[in-house]
């Protein structure tokens, strides 16, 4: 349909001007999608992380590419005007937002694409930009039995919103993230020009956009990468009560070579007490099991360490030679005798595992809280310093959700895309997922991120903020470092007037390329 965004008659003289710029943009637009104005942009205000709202001129529901390049290019005939794309609305520090400028809701353009490829004999799957996770896997097992080989934990994202950070989980140690597991991208630049890349095809857009923060372009299309996809899960975790051993044992599962070890490798610290939602009780797989806290050392501290891990088999494999596998992984490892759960799920439940967490928090009325989340990748060379500090003294009574660790390996990731990581082969990602009611917590919690960050660049930590968000060029060129310089050519190539993705605060609005 033609949808066209009319006159909005405000009081003041910048609404005016800003009214005018709807009205110049209305008759240049010609779209397929729709466009949204009023009170029902509201969802466009606001984001998962619930810290931040902001008012924008429009919720654009484009129904593909082309929409998408004629609400940029429209941007650009304006003095100030900017553009967002908007995934499921997952950002936590209102990065994918757009104050007083377009929001483009990519949701809309979720079943553009969806087609199984071959490719010298291996299988890749062209999916919108817009389509989720979730449905990209429950999809692809059900028609073709493949699968993706990088995931999230949470699969209620889109394609485009973790290519644009770079999507990591406990397959990342093999895999690498999801950056790491695309070879093709239809993208739309800030200059509003639609454009397939690669490696071999306009790669500096290519890696530019990977990991890129929304700054280069908008992904409309990605070409990923499949795998046969295994029936069942044996999934596991184990308790430690000293961090030495806990990293010994996870840097040693991520450094195996493929099939002498676990398929999925992540971790997370809990309180050392009965806090349902911090403590022992977070441990256990199977509810009808109780952690049994006799097994803790008498020498263990305030805080110990879980390794969650998995094993994928087949529904025609015998369940002892699953057994005897799985025994004799774990019988490498030195966690705390009695402190081991386990359950056996399908394959895909386990991928859709937070998943469920989420309908259990919609239905306890907690979903909706706050997140003031807290997500860095930390050196493997100052790891065990973080742990003395935060892990043992500022966060040891729990931060009301899960506290993640696990390591991950840089050679499995490229330096060519966008992405800013630690130095050194082993990093670790720590996420501080944390579900705080309305009220002074919030900003409670909001300090408490702040004072961490400042410790770890007071202590001059090697760490990098994953999903970035700073609010000075100068926080910006450190996170980059020495790739700050090709982050900015980048921007001035592909985006020269800064029109996308103002939320991520890293450039200001030009009027002219």
């Amino acid at each position: 349909m033609i949808a066209c965004l009319g006159r909005i008659v405000r009081d003041t003289d910048a609404e005016s001007k800003t009214a005018d710029d709807v009205s110049s943009i209305s008759k240049s637009l010609d779209l397929q999608g729709s466009i949204e104005t009023g009170g029902i942009t509201g969802v466009a205000g606001k984001d998962f992380g619930g810290l931040y709202s902001v008012k924008p001129l429009a919720l654009i529901k484009p129904s593909g590419a082309e929409d998408i390049a004629r609400v940029i290019k429209a941007a650009s005939r304006t003095s100030h005007l900017t553009v967002a794309a908007r995934g499921n609305g997952h950002s936590i520090n209102g990065q994918a937002m757009a104050d007083g400028g377009l929001v483009m809701d990519m949701r809309s353009t979720a079943e553009n694409h969806f087609k199984l490829l071959t490719v010298n004999g291996s299988p890749y799957l062209d999916v919108s930009g817009g389509a989720l996770w979730e449905d990209v896997l429950t999809r692809c097992v059900s028609r073709f039995g493949l699968a993706p080989r990088s995931w999230t934990d949470y699969l209620s994202l889109t394609v485009g919103g973790t290519l644009s950070n770079a999507g990591v989980s406990g397959q990342a140690f093999r895999y690498g993230p999801q950056t790491s597991n695309v070879t093709e991208l239809e993208v739309v630049t800030g200059k509003g020009e639609i454009t397939v890349c690669s490696e071999t095809q306009n790669p500096q857009l290519f890696f530019g956009v990977l990991g890129g923060l929304g700054q280069f372009g908008v992904i409309t299309r990605a070409r990923v990468k499949l795998q046969q996809a295994p029936d069942m899960v044996r999934w596991i975790r184990v308790v430690y009560s000293e961090f030495e051993k806990f990293t010994r044992d996870a840097e040693f599962l991520v450094t195996e070579k493929d099939g002498e070890s676990f398929d999925y490798v992540e971790g997370f610290v809990f309180s050392n007490n009965d806090d349902p939602v911090n403590g022992w009780p977070s441990v256990p797989l199977d509810p009808n099991h109780e952690f049994n806290p006799a097994h803790i050392p008498k020498t263990a501290g305030s805080v110990l360490y879980c390794l969650e891990l998995a094993f994928h088999y087949g529904n025609s494999d015998n369940p002892s030679t699953v057994d005897t596998a799985v025994n004799r992984l774990l019988g490498r490892l030195g966690f705390e005798e009695g402190l081991k759960s386990d359950v056996d799920v399908s394959y895909v439940d386990f991928l859709l595992r937070v998943k469920r967490a989420e309908e259990h928090a919609r239905a306890n009325g907690i979903w909706d809280n706050p997140h003031p989340w807290l997500n860095l990748f930390v050196s493997k060379s100052d790891i065990a310093k973080f742990d003395r500090t935060v892990f043992k003294k500022m966060v040891k009574d729990g931060i009301g959700g899960p506290l993640l660790i696990y390591p991950l390996l840089r050679s499995k990731w490229d330096d060519r895309t966008s992405v800013a990581l630690p130095e050194g082969e082993i990093f670790y990602l720590v996420a501080l997922l944390r579900f705080v009611p309305k009220g002074p917590s919030v900003q409670k919690s909001v300090a408490q991120n702040r004072e961490i960050v400042k410790w770890c660049v007071k202590e001059g930590l090697d760490f990098k903020l994953y999903l970035p968000h700073y609010q000075s060029k100068e926080d910006w060129e450190r996170h980059f470092g020495n790739k700050w310089r090709r982050f900015v050519e980048r921007k001035a190539r592909f985006d020269p007037m800064a029109i996308l993705a103002p939320g991520q605060k890293n450039f200001k609005r030009t009027h002219q390329p």
